[in-house]
């Protein structure tokens, strides 16, 4: 009660001044998209998490978060010692078996030996050819490198941090192919299938941009029946994985009359545009506003008609307003 009572005061003693070259526009009634919004946060279409494959302690990191990297770039090091010992004695196995595989086949061509030796010799001889070539992928799994082409979002692991089998050591996201996934509740439902188009909007970023396709999951959970939409969005370099959105599903049109939104000033609760009469003077007019409906332009719902010339630049329409210029 006491913003308003303030900002009705301020009203008064700045009821009108003439304006001098100040940016305005001419409120109109004209056809928007309606529908309606959803909260979501975007995520990467391509993204992959790397994971340890091995036991050791981290080396040598080459990679930080906000990092572009190409494929196949080393990202980091792992002590592999105990893959190398691992992989010296496969190695020593496998020399073994595979004298031993010779020397049964050469026993049992001269009849020293039966036959099931000489499978028993083979099956040994596969297995340790099988262990070596394990043991000498495991000692590859030391030097991590980036599966594909993008910019590092998370690293999960110090040097001196000891890795084991299955932890994260990386987040990589393509940066080129974002979307934003949506909930939206089941009374919606109706509502989300006649819409073929969508508006997502940024507010950090004071951006808008349409979506290229809209897909409702044909699933809904169990705990919250909620059913998920994915939309997917043109190039946004501004945006990132885990950045909030908000999407205006589009379910049709109808004429609105809507102002800027860079032209509204707000005091609390309180919305209000500066309003050019026909002689050039100011007025400070109350507006009861209602949705964003997309490009910057909010509804306005009562204070303002159609025809009424509304200031864009509000700090400089009130500077003059009080200087009485």
């Amino acid at each position: 009660m006491k913003t308003k009572l303030i900002f009705s005061l301020f009203w008064a003693l700045t009821a009108t001044a003439v304006a001098a070259e100040l940016p305005t526009v001419v409120a109109q009634r004209h056809a928007v998209a309606v529908g309606f919004p959803a909260e979501s946060l975007v995520e990467a279409v391509q993204q992959a998490t790397v994971a340890a494959q091995l036991q050791g302690r981290v080396l040598d990191v080459r990679a930080d978060a906000g990092q572009r990297v190409q494929k196949g770039d080393v990202l980091m090091r792992i002590d592999a010692r105990e893959a190398d010992e691992a992989a010296r004695a496969a190695e020593a196995q496998y020399a073994n078996a595979r004298v031993n595989y010779e020397r049964t086949k050469s026993l049992v061509a001269q009849k020293f030996m039966s036959p099931a030796a000489l499978d028993k010799a083979k099956a040994d001889f596969d297995a340790a050819a099988a262990n070596r070539a394990a043991a000498g992928a495991s000692q590859s799994h030391a030097t991590i490198v980036a599966p594909m082409a993008g910019i590092v979002a998370r690293r999960y692991a110090e040097p001196g941090d000891m890795a084991t089998p299955g932890k994260p050591l990386f987040t990589i996201y393509q940066p080129g192919s974002l979307r934003v996934v949506a909930s939206i509740p089941q009374y919606r439902l109706k509502e989300m299938r006649a819409a073929k188009a969508a508006k997502v909007e940024f507010p950090e970023l004071g951006k808008w941009v349409d979506a290229t396709s809209v897909q409702l999951l044909p699933t809904a959970d169990a705990a919250t029946h909620v059913s998920q939409v994915r939309i997917n969005l043109p190039d946004v370099p501004e945006a990132t994985p885990g950045m909030f959105a908000r999407v205006h599903f589009v379910t049709g049109q109808a004429e609105k009359l809507t102002v800027p939104a860079v032209a509204v000033l707000r005091r609390g609760e309180v919305a209000a545009v500066y309003v050019q009469a026909a002689d050039g003077r100011l007025s400070l007019r109350q507006l009861r506003l209602g949705d964003p409906v997309g490009d910057g332009e909010i509804e306005v719902l009562a204070g303002l008609a159609a025809g009424d010339k509304v200031v864009t630049d509000p700090v400089k329409a009130g500077i003059q307003l009080k200087s009485g210029k």
